[in-house]
């Protein structure tokens, strides 16, 4: 077994940087449009396309050393081709025998014909495949990359380690190998951004190296060394952005809150529950940030059910003591009128004056007392400030409407509301910067809470309250359905009531209409036909999708078939069982957002996971459901499995996609973070790292953190 070194040695032809890939060799019409579906335009894009995984076939093997079942790279001589047609099928079969000095090797290739005039016999070649047994239990590499060259400097399919692309119809492997080898002797031309001090203290190599390596890596060595490299500037431009982000607001002025000591506990005292030590600390973390000269950036995370609300509360009550006023973001009407109807209760002693704005909503409320009254009534009387709470969906986003002294804006799960949104309402209030407060039900992983929620300050509520009982969690196979059933309708006998989760069914039916109406038939029909069965869903008029919540909340309903519209902040007191169909199509995340929708009071409740799949993996994952209510833990196992994007939707939220770091690696993360914080205090409008500011605006000049 020999191993063997290599040295890019191809050298490009008056190509820069910036030339078009339509100047370089091989790269017609065609290919330069296939190219840029991944944004690649010039020589230097070609080089940051990172590769997405990297296979070692760098170790040398001789034919005597060959079993069946190794992965192997060999160098060769051809001795004979032979080219035939099969029988029985439309393909031909080339048979090419190689040999070595220690014995011979059967190649062959189905339906390449193009390799018989190809290769020619004497031709040395290196090869690399998995090695089979032929039908006389001969050794042969079927369909195997070849290369004719006499070293492996030259080489760029086998014989090395070799890097594999993300693919688009029309590119291949080789094609792409190809064409980033033609470019790779500019990286020497590019100048790294990032300073020598942080270069050296985080051991970092420089640039040029590392995208050389990155794509074409003599060893394992040189190739995780790029790999750490690349890492570092991915998260380093992120934390360079978020810690920019923090810095910037203590540049602007908000309005000052006062805090009413005697108000707030008249407030607290009144309420019919006890505030748990979390939601008393972060309580007054929040006002005591909101007293202060500089807008408060803060997210209130919280598992389901552990009582977010009531802090937002305390903090909406202070600001409408000071006369101020604060709007309540809520992402869907079913949870802006379960805001509403919330507020009105709790502040029904108070002196402050609620709306209700949506679309087709417009109301005031005042101690209880409520009144719809015309849009346009409802716009002045925020104008001219007599209304201290605005609850609402988008519609408090118009551009018409005008706020008198908005100080406080809180956006319940807020990762669901596009960067634009958010900051369109700090947008209408020019003079002074709003107050920001996020809440969401969704734990977040510390790695996450370090990147994009990074420039937030962070409150967790960690206990649920005293008469909340843990949710028992099943999984249940096709085999089992009939038992959960009759469990499930034991329960419905006792006065409780469920929610029935369907998830998409195919991409046309993208708000699930198709599996909620077949589900309706067959639980009605089938399963449950003497119970009282409802059905919601996105394309329901906004009428009818009330009415029917509204029905369930009354219990006008036994059971609720529903799409992920319940996911989020519906919140039915008897509802006990949750019961949730192809729950593999969901990420834990979700899931265990659908089953904080029951275990809202003291009774017992029940979710059941309904799956066809009985795969380890399918199996392995929904069983850390039944394993644990600690959404924390489960979103940190939901990460590890299915990566930001799926799971919180980051990109939507600014984040820019990631090619080779993960946000999964909190070290990784902490160190970009501290050389962040460290280079900004020395240099915060980076004035003397203009390379540095240049590479900031250019990749990620399309992220805002809120």
């Amino acid at each position: 077994m020999v191993s063997q070194n290599h040295r890019i040695t191809y050298l490009p032809s008056m190509i820069s940087l910036t030339t078009p890939i339509q100047q370089l060799t091989r790269v017609g019409a065609t290919t330069a449009s296939r190219l840029r579906r991944f944004d690649i335009r010039t020589a230097a894009d070609l080089l940051w396309n990172i590769p997405r995984k990297h296979e070692d076939l760098s170790t040398m093997y001789t034919i005597d050393q060959l079993a069946v079942g190794m992965h192997v790279t060999v160098q060769a001589t051809v001795q004979s081709i032979k080219k035939r047609p099969l029988r029985n099928r439309k393909m031909t079969l080339t048979e090419v025998v190689v040999a070595d000095d220690t014995g011979q090797l059967q190649l062959v290739w189905f339906n390449q014909p193009y390799i018989s005039t190809t290769l020619r016999e004497h031709d040395l070649l290196f090869l690399s495949g998995e090695v089979k047994q032929g039908r006389n239990g001969e050794l042969q590499l079927t369909n195997p990359n070849y290369e004719k060259t006499t070293t492996t400097s030259d080489t760029m399919h086998t014989g090395r380690i070799v890097p594999h692309y993300h693919l688009t119809a029309g590119l291949t492997q080789k094609q792409l190998r190809f064409l980033i080898k033609q470019v790779l002797p500019l990286t020497s031309s590019i100048e790294d951004y990032v300073p020598k001090n942080i270069r050296q203290r985080y051991n970092l190599i420089d640039l040029a190296t590392a995208l050389e390596h990155i794509h074409y890596p003599e060893n394992m060595t040189d190739l995780e060394r790029a790999r750490h490299r690349l890492k570092f500037d991915e998260l380093f431009l992120i934390m360079l952005a978020v810690e920019s982000a923090k810095t910037q607001l203590t540049t602007v002025q908000a309005p000052k809150i006062t805090f009413d000591t005697a108000a707030t506990k008249t407030f607290v005292d009144a309420l019919p529950f006890t505030l748990t030590a979390s939601q008393k600390k972060a309580a007054w973390t929040i006002i005591s940030d909101l007293s202060k000269g500089n807008p408060m950036n803060r997210l209130l995370q919280g598992d389901v059910g552990s009582g977010k609300t009531v802090v937002a509360a305390l903090a909406i009550l202070n600001t409408c003591i000071t006369r101020l006023q604060s709007v309540l973001l809520a992402p869907t009407d079913i949870l802006a009128k379960q805001h509403y109807d919330s507020f009105v209760e709790l502040f029904a002693t108070t002196e402050c004056t609620i709306a209700m704005l949506t679309r087709t909503t417009t109301e005031l409320a005042y101690k209880n007392n409520r009144e719809q009254i015309p849009k346009k009534d409802l716009e002045q009387a925020i104008a001219n400030g007599s209304v201290q709470l605005i609850i609402g969906t988008h519609a408090v986003l118009q551009h018409n409407l005008i706020y008198n002294n908005l100080a406080l804006v809180v956006v319940d799960e807020q990762h669901r509301f596009g960067v634009n949104q958010r900051r369109q309402l700090k947008d209408m209030t020019p003079d002074l910067i709003p107050h920001f407060l996020s809440m969401t039900a969704t734990p977040i992983p510390r790695s996450l809470a370090l990147t994009m929620y990074g420039d937030l300050s962070i409150s967790v509520l960690k206990e649920k309250p005293t008469n909340r009982k843990p949710i028992i969690t099943k999984l249940i196979h096709k085999s089992n359905r009939a038992r959960a059933y009759q469990a499930i309708r034991t329960e419905i006998a006792k006065g409780n009531q469920a929610f029935v989760i369907c998830p998409l069914v195919e991409e046309s039916d993208k708000l699930g209409v198709k599996s909620v109406t077949t589900e309706l038939n067959n639980l009605s029909t089938n399963i449950f036909p003497d119970l009282r069965i409802g059905m919601v869903h996105g394309k329901l008029k906004k009428a009818d999708k009330e009415q029917v919540m509204a029905d369930f909340r009354n219990k006008q309903l036994d059971m609720l078939v529903a799409t992920a519209v319940v996911e989020v902040g519906v919140d039915i007191p008897d509802a006990t069982i949750m019961i949730i169909e192809a729950a593999e199509r969901f990420g834990l995340a979700q899931l265990h957002q659908f089953r904080g929708r029951v275990g809202r009071s003291d009774k017992q409740s029940y979710c059941y996971l309904f799956t066809s799949e009985n795969t380890r993996p399918t199996n392995d994952r929904l069983q850390a459901l039944v394993a644990t209510n600690n959404g924390f833990e489960l979103a940190e196992t939901d990460l590890k499995l299915r990566g930001p994007g799926d799971v919180y939707g980051y990109r939507q939220s600014g984040l820019p996609e990631l090619a080779i770091a993960s946000l999964s690696d909190v070290q990784s993360i902490e160190s970009a973070k501290e050389a962040a914080e460290t280079l900004l205090q020395a240099d915060p409008q980076l004035t003397n790292n203009p390379l540095l500011a240049s590479q900031l605006a250019s990749r990620v000049g399309q992220m805002h953190f809120e």
